[in-house]
């Protein structure tokens, strides 16, 4: 069959960018653009074979095998399959499991199967090197990509190297057009939320920003939306200072009957609120809570919008217990909350983020609301 494939290990192809751009191997340090990587990867791989391209397949790891912000989307852009392996900490250090495994059982199924005349892999593990050589038996013709190493040192197995019929080394001018080292992020005040038409939202709730490519979300400053344990210290005793999340029993007063997402939702809703969570939202903290709190505002009854939103946003930056609580459920969904998909473990740092989205989108429908009366 005459087309490409290209298998990328992505553990190999960002830690080593990491390494090149940033002096450190660890992803968190970069910033990237996956779908001009995907569109590099995809130029480039056509170029070099000859062949049209047939798919992309994306290797990686992640706690419990559930889909990070990234894998979501990836997994939805044209030509790209994403495959996990299991992430795990060992002595302080996070270690694929299972990803060489999956990489050498892909190989040996395309090539068995013929499913391409030519096999780009990225990646540096000499544990492939059996594959490689199973996909040549069956007269694939291999193609293997480097990252350029940092400071003259050497990123791949010498072995892989020898049995490649083809190389190429991806450079730093290459990488940099889709990855960057990540800029730390600043500190900002919090835009105050536009009002609904009755008393004035607190001034912790962000609002939107206006930009030349469309609505941006400023990033939650720490020192503007507090966590939890700080607001339990401002207003509790020391005893409540332990205090997780405002949804716990004792923090703040019954909600008196705010409705929840669940009950202002019909059953066509729920089904286009999944296949958009599946396809476009990419489960990062923020933005789930801005989905979960524009869902629920906009689908307030009319007659009552204006005074729910004004008693929810008169609260700021507590969220009502019960609307919290289902905001967490919602959010444990996406897996990408903290390292698992308990409620229990959603870090605090996420919460704060999850609370932001929460008042962002708010803030987008009291304006909406503001600007039509």
């Amino acid at each position: 069959m005459d087309r490409c494939i290209v298998l990328v290990d992505a553990g190999y192809l960002l830690g080593a960018a990491a390494t090149l751009l940033t002096g450190s191997a660890a992803r968190s340090q970069l910033s990237v653009d996956y779908r001009q990587l995907i569109d590099q990867i995809r130029q480039r791989a056509e170029v070099d074979t000859g062949q049209r391209l047939l798919r992309i397949y994306w290797f990686d790891g992640a706690p419990e095998r559930v889909p990070q912000p990234e894998h979501r989307r990836l997994r939805v852009m044209p030509r790209v399959t994403v495959r996990l392996g299991l992430l795990t900490r060992i002595e302080g250090r996070f270690q694929q499991k299972g990803v060489d495994a999956a990489i050498h059982a892909q190989l040996s199924e395309l090539s068995r199967n013929r499913a391409c005349s030519d096999i780009v892999l990225i990646t540096g593990d000499g544990d492939l090197l059996p594959g490689v050589m199973t996909a040549k038996d069956h007269g694939v013709a291999m193609h293997l990509w480097a990252v350029q190493a940092a400071d003259g040192a050497y990123n791949q197995s010498e072995d892989l190297v020898a049995e490649a019929d083809e190389r190429r080394l991806l450079d730093r001018s290459w990488l940099t057009q889709a990855i960057k080292a990540a800029e730390p992020p600043a500190e900002t005040e919090q835009p105050v939320p536009a009002p609904v038409p009755t008393p004035e939202p607190a001034a912790d709730a962000p609002a939107e920003t206006e930009t030349d490519g469309g609505l941006e979300h400023p990033p939650p400053s720490e020192r503007r939306i507090p966590t939890p344990s700080v607001l339990a210290q401002r207003t509790a005793p020391p005893a409540a200072a332990a205090l997780r999340w405002s949804s716990d029993s004792g923090w703040i007063d019954p909600d008196d009957g705010i409705p929840l997402l669940h009950a202002l939702t019909t059953p066509e809703q729920e089904w286009e609120d999944h296949e958009y969570d599946v396809t476009q939202n990419t489960g990062e903290p923020r933005e789930v809570g801005r989905t979960f709190a524009t869902r629920w505002s906009r689908r307030l009854p009319s007659n009552q919008a204006a005074e729910l939103l004004t008693r929810v946003t008169a609260a700021s930056p507590r969220i009502p217990r019960a609307l919290d609580g289902e905001l967490l459920r919602y959010a444990a969904r996406f897996g990408s909350t903290g390292g698992g998909s308990g409620l229990q473990e959603i870090s605090d740092e996420h919460r704060v983020r999850l609370r932001a989205g929460f008042w962002d989108g708010i803030g987008l429908t009291a304006g909406h609301l503001t600007g039509a009366t």
